[in-house]
């Protein structure tokens, strides 16, 4: 039989706090992307037929490489809280679950590095 109250048993043993910030951060990120994509499939739009010389060029103003490493940066950002949301709900092994979060953080990493850099190798014609 246990005398302690259910509150006191349930106390320091709930959410770790963080759980709201990760949801404005994904809601944010979404919101953020439905602009993003506008532009975006604009772009596809406004740079169908053209040229490589002109697509570059196209690239090369500072507010269309400005906004394609800002949609770049927020859809890997945004995927990587989906993975991290996946992987919490669906992986119940703590080791795989670290191993995999880890794995998911280190490739948005890598991915976002080597987009940028590609978007700006392109932007200024290096």
């Amino acid at each position: 039989m246990n005398l302690r109250n259910p509150l006191a048993l349930a106390h320091n043993h709930g959410s770790a706090g963080d759980g709201v910030t990760h949801w404005w951060a994904q809601r944010f990120s979404a919101i953020l992307l439905v602009g993003l994509t506008i532009w975006f499939v604009w772009a596809l739009l406004a740079l169908a037929g053209a040229s490589h010389a002109e697509a570059v060029a196209w690239l090369g103003r500072p507010f269309h490489a400005a906004m394609a490493v800002l949609f770049t940066i927020t859809s890997i950002y945004h995927a990587k809280l989906g993975l991290q949301v996946i992987i919490e709900d669906y992986v119940h092994q703590r080791v795989a679950e670290v191993v995999l979060q880890l794995l998911v953080k280190i490739l948005a990493l890598l991915g976002a590095v080597l987009a940028v850099m590609a978007i700006l190798k392109v932007a200024f014609g290096a």
